[in-house]
Formats: structure tokens, C-alpha cells, sequence
């Protein structure tokens, strides 16, 4: 351990890990006490369909400019192998190191032969992807961690069709990476292209163009969560004819540390609370939020007793009737664990519908989308734009729809009240269980898979399946499907941070009884599950 730690020690560029890691080795050598030591060289940040994603800090376990510079330089290995004339976008958020990682990426593509083109500023990763397709590039990196706590950071990769990589390229670009030898040794070339606001004035054109024309008079309070999607947000809605949203002071500039939230995470709870108090203080139509990449959309509606958010799974209801109601033809996909509303709705207007594994990556790889969403927040309503989720164009076009129905003297809460007189009340909810500790959501799916409930919310359990086997003709993954007499529940570990995830959903006639039907399996759940 003690040699890979000096090795990795002499080829790192930074000064400040360079410090850190000399002084845990200094420590691990005087005291003995070598577990964090240990836990930064335990292994390395594995490369997976996510790209990579996890903590700042010294050591291959953690985001750094050595695991980045290997990241890049096998992803330039691969592109190499796979491309004639090989280019890249690279672009960045505003977290903590985000912009050196970037340009470390640059420098080390061009110098590898893969042309780069770095965005100027911190920008949406909506704008990377769409970045991919308008400038005809082979691949894009986004260095961002979305969601996560401020201590992460991560490192998004797409290919030239805007969305990001599934298997087997995962897999080839990861041996690549492991290819690649002491990152000090790598060629760097600064002769990178700088892009100007032309790329982001381009994305602001596509977006707007995309929002229905119709009724604009609407007031919004927005948040985009101490992130980099304000400015653009902001100009978007303007541009489309709307009032400028109301923003909250307090979370509209970027801020790496997020200080007036737990968990820069939308669907966190308490995380909304300062955007739902000025939606009640001006009286708001909409109370949207954008999380801090903003390829994730939150939204709120007004009530008698002030506003309250909608679940992901109902604004992707929404979106989709809009975009039915409008006439767009095609395929509308949803991830797994999402509500199986929208294939009924797509159903109901002749519409081929399409289920997917969770994660976006999937859902952009569907034959004739139109539409896609995932229950978490998560929404490609203009698949042109680029394959991939998009918080801007999905709170334009929700902005475009609660304006439609005002002027109808409607909102959105009626159309979905329509929505679920039609095909029944679909009910959903989420139990996420945190632990830093993996083994015991390893142990909790071998439980699920050995010994499975038998009753939930008072429901049999009817079907268990293990989605290791391949469900329904999709590829394998890590999860277990149990189906109720009229619901089903699905449990797996999250691909982005350390949670054991059960999504419920229950289809009764009426409200009342399918949220309370959601809860009973969610409190049995809870007793199910040992931590």
C-alpha cells in the first residue's frame, strides 16, 4: 500500500492532494494507523455507465486530477481506436475543481489526438449534450456530480449520438483507462479550442423554438439550487415570451458548497423549502426548480393551503399529455421504475410505448423518441435537442402547459385529475435507504433474492423477479421486481450514490386508498429491511 501510495504521490499534479496524501502517509507510517490510507488505495473509482463519480480527495478512490488525467487519456485511447478523425466537447459545472478537471481533459485529448473544444464557462450539462450533436463531435465529457453532496464530484461521458455511453463501451473505454500508465508521462497540449456563447446562444434558440406557442401570462418562482442553470433558465423563459421567473435570492448564484441545503438534490427533503416559500409569498402559478447541472426539473403547484410539489412521476404525466395532446408522434419511453401511467396514456392516442432500465443512458438510446422520463426527476422532451434529460426545456414546456390551462381557468393539478379518471389513480412513493456501509445493501439484495416478503400493504406478493435474469427483454441489472395484485415494487442499489432505492406504485379508483395503499408497503418495507 505504501509503494502505491508513493507512486501515485510522484505522478500527481496538484499541489493540495499532493499535501494530503504525504500527510496520511506521514501519519500511516508514525502512528500505525493506516484505515484511511487503506481506504483511499483500496481499489480504484470504477468507470461504469455513469462515467465516474465519488469524493474529492487524494488516492485513486477518490476524484482527483490523476484519476481524471487516466480518464482521459483512456477515453482518447478509445476514441482513437473507434474514430477517424476523432473530436470532443468538454464541459463543466461549477463545482469544486470542476474547471481545472476540464481543462485538464482538454489538454490531454488534443496532445492524444482527439481534437477538443472546451466550453468557456460553467454551463447546464444540457449544454454539453446538446453541444455533442451541433458541433458534430465524436464525444463529450460533463465534469459534474449533479446532485451529490458538495464534497463529490464526477465525470460524465457521451458519444456522438448526445446521450450518454451504455455497454459494451463502458467496458472498452474502462480498459482503456487501465491502460494507461503514470499520468505525469502523458503528452498535455494547451492548443485547445476555447468555444465562445455561440454554442450556448444555439442551445437558447433550440430550446425556446421547441416550447408551444399558446397563452405566456404566468408567475414563477424558481430556484436553480445554487447550480449553473439560472442564467439560462431565466433567459429561456423570457425569450419564449414568458415574465422572467422570480428568483430565490439566496440559491441563485452558483455555489460549490450549497450552504442553504443538505442535499442539493430537488427530491432531498427540505431542499425545496426556500422556492416553495416565495412561490407562497408572491402567490405563484408554478414553483419550478432546476438542480444544480440542470438536467433535472422540479415542480410545484398551488393549492388552498399553498404549494406543494408534484412527484416525478406526475409531471412526467403531464409532460407527456402535452406533448399527446399536441399530436407528437412517436415512441415514449420511461425507465423501469417509473409509473407505468404513460404507456397507458400513449396507449389511449395510438402511441408506441417503451420501459427501460433506470438511468437516462437507456432511455436516449430508444428507437423514435419523442418522449423519456425517469421518476427521478429526469425529463427529454425534445430528443432533437439532444438524447438526454433536460431540466431548462421540461420547465419551459411545463411553464408552456400551467399557462394554457390558466387561461383556460385550469390548472395543472385538473389535468391531472383528468389524467387519473381516465386510467386510474396511479399512486407512487420511494423509500432510499443511506448507509455508508455497501455490504449492507449487498446483504439486503441477497435477503430480497433468498428471502423475499411474501405480503406488502397488505397485498400478496405475487410474482418475484429477479432482474439479474433479464425482465420483460431487458438486459441484465441488479434489482428484484415484486409484483402486487394491483402494484408492484421494485428495489435496487442506486448507481450514483450509496442507497438501497424501493420504488412503489399502486393503481386504485381513487386517491385516498392508493397513497394509502403506497404507504403501508413503504412502512413494511421499512420493517423488511434491517438498517
Amino acid at each position: 500500500m505504501f509503494e502505491a501510495a508513493r507512486a501515485w504521490l510522484a505522478q500527481d499534479p496538484d499541489e493540495q492532494t499532493r499535501a494530503e496524501l504525504a500527510d496520511l502517509i506521514s501519519t500511516a507510517e508514525s502512528t500505525g494507523e493506516t484505515a484511511e490510507l487503506s481506504a483511499r488505495f483500496s481499489g480504484r473509482l470504477e468507470f461504469g455507465t455513469a462515467g465516474l463519480r465519488g469524493e474529492l480527495g487524494a488516492g485513486p478512490m477518490r476524484m482527483n486530477r490523476v484519476t481524471v488525467a487516466r480518464a482521459a487519456a483512456g477515453l482518447a485511447a478509445h476514441l482513437r481506436k473507434t474514430e477517424t478523425d476523432p473530436s470532443i466537447v468538454v464541459g463543466y459545472d461549477a463545482r469544486v475543481n470542476s474547471e481545472i478537471f476540464a481543462r485538464d481533459t482538454a489538454e490531454i485529448m488534443q496532445a492524444a489526438g482527439v481534437r477538443a473544444q472546451l466550453l468557456p464557462e460553467h454551463l447546464p450539462t444540457p449544454v454539453l449534450a446538446f453541444a455533442i450533436g451541433h458541433l458534430r463531435a465524436s464525444a463529450g465529457v460533463m465534469v459534474t456530480a449533479s446532485h451529490n453532496p458538495a464534497r463529490d464530484n464526477g465525470y460524465k461521458v457521451y458519444l456522438a449520438d448526445t446521450s450518454q455511453i451504455v455497454p459494451p463501451a463502458d467496458a472498452q473505454i474502462a480498459a482503456c483507462i487501465d491502460a494507461v500508465g503514470p499520468v505525469n508521462e502523458l503528452a498535455r497540449d494547451g492548443d485547445f479550442i476555447v468555444l465562445g456563447p455561440e454554442v450556448a446562444e444555439a442551445y437558447l434558440t433550440a430550446v425556446t423554438q421547441a416550447a408551444p406557442t399558446g397563452p405566456r401570462e404566468l408567475l414563477v418562482a424558481y430556484t436553480p439550487m445554487h447550480g449553473v442553470g439560472g442564467r439560462l433558465f431565466v433567459e429561456a423563459a423570457t425569450r419564449a415570451g414568458f415574465a422572467a421567473p422570480t428568483v430565490v435570492a439566496a440559491q441563485a448564484e452558483p455555489d460549490a458548497t450549497f450552504p442553504t441545503v443538505a442535499f442539493p438534490n430537488p427530491e432531498e427533503p427540505g431542499a425545496m423549502d426556500l422556492a416553495v416559500a416565495l412561490a407562497d409569498q408572491i402567490d405563484a402559478d408554478v414553483v419550478i426548480a432546476s438542480d444544480p447541472d440542470a438536467d433535472r426539473c422540479a415542480v410545484g403547484v398551488k393549492t388552498e393551503s399553498g404549494h406543494r410539489l408534484l412527484t416525478g412521476d406526475q409531471v412526467g404525466a403531464l409532460l407527456a399529455e402535452s406533448l399527446l395532446e399536441r399530436g407528437v408522434t412517436g415512441t415514449y419511453a420511461a425507465s423501469i421504475v417509473s409509473s407505468e401511467l404513460v404507456g397507458k396514456q400513449a396507449a389511449a392516442y395510438g402511441q408506441p410505448w417503451r420501459q427501460t432500465l433506470t438511468g437516462f443512458k437507456w432511455i436516449g438510446k430508444v428507437d423514435g423518441l419523442v418522449f423519456g422520463y425517469e421518476e427521478a426527476l429526469g425529463y427529454c422532451v425534445s430528443p432533437s435537442i439532444a438524447r438526454d434529460k433536460d431540466g431548462i426545456s421540461a420547465g419551459l414546456l411545463i411553464m408552456a402547459l400551467a399557462a394554457k390551462l390558466k387561461a383556460e381557468g385550469r390548472s395543472l393539478t385538473d389535468l391531472l385529475a383528468d389524467i387519473y379518471c381516465q386510467h386510474g389513480w396511479h399512486a407512487t412513493g420511494q423509500l432510499a435507504l443511506r448507509t455508508e456501509n455497501l455490504a449492507l445493501i449487498t446483504n439486503a439484495m441477497s435477503r430480497l433474492r433468498t428471502e423475499p416478503p411474501t405480503t406488502l400493504g397488505g397485498q400478496a406478493v405475487v410474482a418475484v423477479d429477479d432482474l439479474a435474469d433479464g425482465y420483460a427483454g431487458l438486459p441484465p441489472t441488479d434489482g428484484i421486481r415484486l409484483a402486487l395484485g394491483n402494484g408492484r415494487v421494485i428495489c435496487r442499489p442506486s448507481g450514483t450514490e450509496p442507497k438501497l432505492k424501493c420504488y412503489v406504485e399502486s393503481v386504485k379508483s381513487d386517491q385516498v386508498s392508493a397513497e394509502a395503499e403506497v404507504q403501508g408497503i413503504i412502512a413494511d418495507l421499512n420493517r423488511y429491511f434491517t438498517f
